[in-house]
């Protein structure tokens, strides 16, 4: 699979650890402050997410070990689209946050 895309995410979290933050409600940012306000998403099943991530988000083989990736969201903004990585059992959490990521890029602080 080749992937050449403007810009990426991928999040480290595992599955049944999620911090309490990613379970309140955030305010989504003003639509001018957006990357993109109309997107097409595709979601991408793997069970090699963590690789596959690994790879697009271009981490280290050491940090992609010690912290391996559970989804990541890959966009393009010409194009104004959006593909979400996951495992094959993410929560509605974990695919959420990576949905926000297709409209507001890198927003982790």
């Amino acid at each position: 699979m080749t992937l050449v895309f403007g810009s990426l995410a991928g999040c480290q979290t595992l599955p049944g650890n999620l911090p309490a933050h990613e379970y309140e409600p955030f305010k989504p940012l003003p639509v001018e402050k957006r990357l993109m306000n109309e997107v097409r998403i595709r979601w991408e099943v793997r069970e090699d997410v963590a690789q596959v991530c690994a790879k697009a988000i271009q981490m280290g083989k050491e940090q992609a070990y010690i912290t391996p990736p559970v989804a990541c969201a890959v966009w393009d903004v010409p194009k104004q689209e959006c593909i979400v990585i996951t495992g094959p059992k993410p929560t509605h959490v974990a695919l959420g946050h990576e949905v926000r990521h297709c409209f507001e890029g890198r927003f982790h602080r």
